[in-house]
């Protein structure tokens, strides 16, 4: 597989883990917002952003200062 198609392939995998690990747990964030993760993106600006059920807007990945444990 040529190395540039095999770092895709790595990206959307790990991009699918995070999803699996953040969708549907609670979080609480830097700045005080806390809910539960609705979904995940990726930002070609930002990385990895969540949006948060009841909260308009999205926050880098980074923010998140507590997570719900599996």
């Amino acid at each position: 597989m040529p190395t540039a198609k095999a770092r895709a392939s790595t990206i959307l995998s790990e991009f699918e883990r995070a999803q699996t690990e953040l969708v549907g747990k609670a979080v609480i964030l830097t700045d005080g917002k806390a809910g539960t993760v609705e979904s995940l993106w990726l930002d070609e600006m930002h990385g990895l952003r969540i949006s948060i059920r009841g909260h308009d807007g999205k926050w880098p990945i980074a923010t998140i200062k507590l997570a719900q444990r599996s």
